[in-house]
C-alpha cells in the first residue's frame, strides 16, 4: 500500500495534470473541438481519480489519529 505522502505527491501531480489539460483543452476549442473534447474527457477521468485520492488519504490520516 502506498504511503500517505506517495498518494498526496500523486494527488498534487494528478491536479497538475488536470490544469495542464484543461488550459491545453480552451486553446484547442475552436482549432480542434474534437481533441478538446478528448482532453476534457481525460481530466474528467483524473478528476474522478482524484476524489478517490482525497477519500483514500482521509482515511489514512483519520488512522493515523
Amino acid at each position: 500500500m502506498p504511503s500517505l505522502a506517495q498518494m498526496t505527491g500523486s494527488l498534487h501531480i494528478h491536479n497538475f495534470y488536470i490544469g495542464k489539460l484543461k488550459a491545453k483543452q480552451a486553446q484547442l476549442f475552436e482549432s480542434d473541438p474534437e481533441l478538446a473534447q478528448l482532453l476534457d474527457n481525460v481530466a474528467e477521468v483524473l478528476s474522478e481519480h482524484v476524489v478517490a485520492l482525497v477519500d483514500e488519504i482521509a482515511e489514512m490520516e483519520s488512522d493515523d489519529e
